[in-house]
């Protein structure tokens, strides 16, 4: 006894029938009511979306005696019959490339196709499936005819790889009609098996389609295939439990197990995790898919909320209550290091699975909670410049509780050490600004005026009934802060200063005259982007370029530099002199931004870890202390 299998059996007959894939369905309804049918079409698209399926709806409407006048077959004739099954018709041909695919046989297929259609109302549709495959003589042998067909010819190509016919032959590209498919929404896919189920007489839950549309990774047809099989196995309605049972699917509640095991740092109940895994004949292909998949489901909880998640109605809650346990950088960092995993297909080839399981959810086990610079520095801040233990464990990391001790910095400076430069209010707006010592910027000052004498009685008032009858007291000259001076004309030039520069608020102001680009001419402030600055004596400041950099040409001469000077040394309060040298070639690719050699990954992270500590000397006593590390 024979059946014919879903796919086969609900395959759409009318271009309305065809799901998601109205973008090409509809064009090709209208093209063939308005009679503006191509000679050629390049159907591209992931396998199981329905190119096949709507190059012979195509045929099928070209050739229906009964078509409507929407353009769409009438599905039942005798034409439309053959066609939709795939028998013998004398003008629609299907040819698989896989199997032919030499310049012979694109010979072959140009001689058949000069001939004319069986009638003078017909047309002559050649399907060629898995195109790519041709060979680049096969194309070569096929560019004329597609360029200047016969009449009332039309060719269909159908290809999921159409990279390959880019780089094989070009020109074929631009004599065909391109429609790209998309990949069908699990959405959609619920609701067309609810409706072969329905025509089927069997209900079933979306807990027991859900797994099937997701298993299908956005193709129909594998998602009929995977309904077939399971129906197979089962008696009457399937279950959950039958699904996963006959696909190999590893349930959601498996995964909640997992990560109560990774939120409370179990960390050697994840050996026996693994063991239950392999105990229970999982396949740890489909559990790493699942693990993925469950945390990017994760993820999307945490960011938009439980309902923007596809997961089955019963687990929402409880997915909600499992993201809350994690940060969404923490989810982030995980979901990278799954990706990671089989970035290069290793994992698939390994023969060692258990083992880089085991590895991995053990680094998820291990994982530090990510804080931000802010939540750092006002840590800092709130015990007065000291470190303090990490906020809570509101992300899923290390409690606060079984933080290790604080640590004495060892290169944190003495307690007559000038006072910490304050930290910008963008970083730490609820803590109270620290103000610069007088030993680490120097101001001008204005000279004193001269003590003016007032008489006694104006300068004290002696207390009611206690004052002394006696003779006044000489007068006495007041504070200097009670005469204020007198107002003076703003200098063009910012007042001259004795001392050396604080390194820290000079890189502040360099930092704010590149993002100002005050007195720069144009492009300089890009060029000068990548340099370093460090204080000399005298109020002198020293620029390093990297190499062979045209700023050295641009500001060499005083009169290039003075703006440049004039608009720093108001940021500083004082007048400055710049000095330009250029800096060594640095093959290391690392190092301070003065070297032209290779840039890395960890050599841009320690750099822009160098600046922060610079920038903030609590974040350096933080990191010493915490042994942070800068992720991005």
């Amino acid at each position: 006894m024979s059946r014919t299998a879903l796919a086969r059996t609900y395959r759409p007959r009318t271009f309305a029938e065809v799901a998601t894939q109205e973008h090409v369905s509809e064009t090709l309804r209208a093209a063939v009511q308005r009679d503006r049918v191509a000679h050629a079409y390049l159907f591209c698209g992931p396998r199981g979306v329905g190119k096949t399926t709507l190059a012979r709806v195509l045929a099928m409407a070209l050739n229906c005696a009964s078509r409507g006048a929407d353009g769409e077959p009438c599905g039942v004739c005798d034409s439309c019959q053959k066609i939709w099954a795939g028998r013998t018709s004398l003008d629609v041909v299907e040819i698989d490339a896989a199997s032919n695919r030499g310049v012979d046989d694109a010979r072959d297929l140009r001689e058949r196709a000069m001939y004319s259609p069986s009638e003078e109302d017909r047309f002559k549709v050649y399907i060629i499936d898995e195109a790519h495959m041709l060979t680049r003589e096969a194309w070569n042998a096929l560019l004329k005819i597609l360029e200047e067909p016969p009449p009332r010819v039309i060719f269909v190509f159908a290809t999921t790889e159409p990279q390959k016919i880019q780089q094989a032959a070009p020109p074929i590209l631009s004599r065909c009609q391109r429609f790209d498919f998309r990949r069908i929404g699990t959405t959609d896919l619920v609701r067309r098996l609810r409706e072969v189920l329905a025509a089927e007489g069997i209900q079933a839950a979306d807990e027991v389609l859900l797994p099937i549309a997701q298993k299908a990774d956005g193709g129909m047809r594998d998602a009929l295939s995977l309904l077939d099989q399971v129906l197979s196995f089962t008696e009457g309605t399937p279950t959950a439990g039958d699904v996963r049972r006959v696909l190999g699917l590893v349930g959601s509640e498996l995964y909640l197990e997992l990560f109560d095991v990774i939120a409370e740092r179990r960390h050697a109940d994840v050996f026996r995790f693994v063991a239950r895994l392999l105990e229970e004949g999982y396949d740890f292909t489909e559990f790493y898919r699942g693990l993925a998949d469950f945390i990017r489901a994760l993820l999307i909880v945490k960011l938009e909320g439980a309902d923007a998640a596809e997961v089955r109605d019963d687990l929402r809650g409880v997915m909600a209550a499992r993201a809350e346990q994690f940060a969404a950088g923490d989810l982030l960092r995980m979901l990278s290091q799954v990706a990671e995993l089989d970035a290069d297909g290793r994992f698939r080839k390994s023969g060692e699975q258990r083992i880089l399981i085991e590895l991995l959810l053990l680094r998820f086990a291990y994982l530090e909670r990510t804080v931000t610079l802010e939540e750092v520095l006002a840590a800092v801040a709130g015990n007065g410049g000291a470190p303090a233990a990490p906020p809570g464990n509101g992300s899923g990391g290390r409690a606060a509780a079984e933080a290790p001790p604080v640590r004495r910095n060892p290169v944190a400076p003495p307690s007559s050490a000038p006072a910490a430069p304050p930290l910008r209010r963008s970083e730490a707006p609820a803590r109270a600004e620290p103000q610069p010592s007088p030993a680490v910027v120097t101001v001008a000052v204005p000279p004193a005026p001269e003590p003016v004498a007032v008489p006694a009685q104006e300068a004290r008032v002696a207390p009611p009934e206690t004052a002394p009858a006696a003779a006044p007291a000489p007068a006495e000259p007041a504070p200097a802060a009670a005469a204020p001076p007198a107002p003076r004309p703003e200098p063009e030039q910012p007042p001259q200063a004795d001392g050396p520069l604080d390194p820290v608020q000079l890189r502040r102001a360099w930092k704010s005259l590149m993002e100002d680009g005050e007195g720069m001419p144009p492009g300089v402030p890009f060029l000068l982007k990548s340099a370093a600055v460090a204080a000399g004596p005298g109020g002198e400041v020293r620029v390093t370029v990297p190499p062979a950099s045209p700023v050295l040409d641009r500001l060499s001469t005083p009169a290039a530099r003075k703006p440049l000077e004039e608009a720093l040394g108001r940021r500083l309060g004082r007048r400055v002199s710049l000095s330009f040298t250029q800096g060594q070639q640095d093959a290391g690719g690392g190092g301070g931004g003065t070297g032209a050699g290779r840039i890395t990954a960890e050599s841009a992270r320690r750099d822009r870890l160098r600046r922060l500590t610079e920038e903030e000397p609590l974040l350096a006593v933080a990191v010493q202390e915490w042994d942070l590390e800068l992720v991005d």
